[in-house]
């Protein structure tokens, strides 16, 4: 038996050999990697239900498990398959070991981020499939239940992949023989730094489970957080996430909190001030206002926003010139805005219909002759 240098290749004579040995393992893992991806598939189609085609990462998840496995399978498969055909290559390392470390710790080292990606994608689908039950129905509470999974949710997919890949990370320094008890250390003694140190991110994450825990804001909602308004697009265990309508992002500690406003919890109203002139009729001005709302609400686009009929609060104040007349509508949350403005658009047509003049700003001169004495 020929003995080869380190720095030499030995091609075997019988080429055919060698491309029939690659092609069959290229077959092999293919198929493999093809029968794993099918379980894969079958067991998200299961959790996800229809959803699946819809999900943009359910046939990601499947892609890259396929194509794991295809290389796995290849690594292990191929060094076999070369010494079987007849060739000889060294190159530092033997190809024994190659094959026997990839088919001891490099098998587990995959099929541990296999495990970990699956179990941290089959937990979010869970979480997910929750939340679109909890949220089913188009009534009220199902919004309510809805912007509360939802919330919910976000805040358990982010703590499962923090547990997760930072278990499976420990695991594989284990698996490389990495002395990890110096890591352990180090995060007891970070801990210890965290809780003398870092109290302020202590304080921030407490709130944070508070602000979760007793649903006083949901991703979704449009609040008033120490007189910032906006719509909350995230709530994290630190922070919390608001839009303005401008566009501007706030991103607020949660243990800075000092007033929280939620302007659309449950319901909402809209309501108007309306000022008159003292010469109009407030009867007949408060009919022309329950005409405009009696319209509004037959109307197919708004009616399904609207929780009931607008309520006339009265005379609420009086001004130099003018009458001060209030009245609100109640809808559902997020739909206030978009009703109220409806609401005095139709306020204005009824009022020109019928006469009703809205106050001009007016000042009374009066010019005496003072004759000189």
């Amino acid at each position: 038996m020929q003995t080869p240098t380190a720095s030499t290749t030995s091609f075997p004579p019988h080429t055919l050999e060698v491309v029939l040995a690659l092609a069959l393992v290229v077959l092999v893992a293919g198929a493999g990697a093809m029968l794993v991806s099918g379980l894969t598939r079958r067991l998200l189609l299961k959790i996800e239900g229809d959803r699946f085609h819809t999900q943009p990462f359910a046939a990601t998840t499947v892609r890259l498990v396929r194509r794991l496995f295809f290389g796995l399978l290849v690594l292990i498969l191929v060094f076999p398959a070369l010494d079987f055909a007849g060739l000889d290559m060294s190159v530092g390392l033997r190809d024994e070991e190659v094959a026997r470390w990839a088919a001891r710790t490099g098998i587990r080292v995959v099929l541990l981020l296999l495990l970990t990606f699956a179990v941290n994608r089959f937990a979010a689908a869970v979480v997910r499939r929750a939340e679109h039950e909890i949220g089913e129905g188009d009534g009220l509470g199902s919004y309510e239940r809805r912007k509360r999974a939802n919330t919910l949710g976000a805040t358990f997919r982010r703590f499962i992949s923090a547990l997760t890949w930072t278990t499976a990370l420990l695991v594989i320094l284990r698996e490389l023989d990495v002395d990890i008890t110096p890591v352990l250390t180090g995060a007891g003694i970070l801990g210890l730094a965290v809780g003398f140190g870092a109290q302020t991110l202590v304080k921030d994450i407490i709130s944070g489970i508070f602000l979760i825990a007793e649903d006083q804001v949901r991703v979704g909602d449009v609040a008033v957080v120490n007189n910032i308004s906006g719509a909350v697009e995230e709530i994290n265990l630190r922070t919390i996430v608001l839009r303005d309508e401008e566009g501007v992002v706030y991103t607020i500690p949660n243990g800075e909190i000092r007033t929280l406003a939620n302007r659309s919890k449950d319901f909402a109203y809209y309501v108007i001030n309306l000022s008159i002139a003292f010469e109009d009729d407030t009867d007949a001005v408060t009919d022309a206002i329950r005409a405009a709302a009696t319209d509004l609400m037959q109307d197919p686009a708004f009616a399904p926003s609207i929780l009931a009929p607008v309520e006339i609060l009265g005379v609420d104040d009086f001004k130099a010139s003018q009458v001060t007349l209030k009245f609100r509508i109640k809808t559902l949350p997020l739909k206030q805005w978009e009703v109220g403005r409806e609401l005095r658009r139709r306020v204005k047509r009824v009022f020109d219909a019928r006469g009703i003049k809205l106050p001009t700003p007016k000042m009374d001169v009066n010019v005496t002759n003072v004759k000189s004495l």
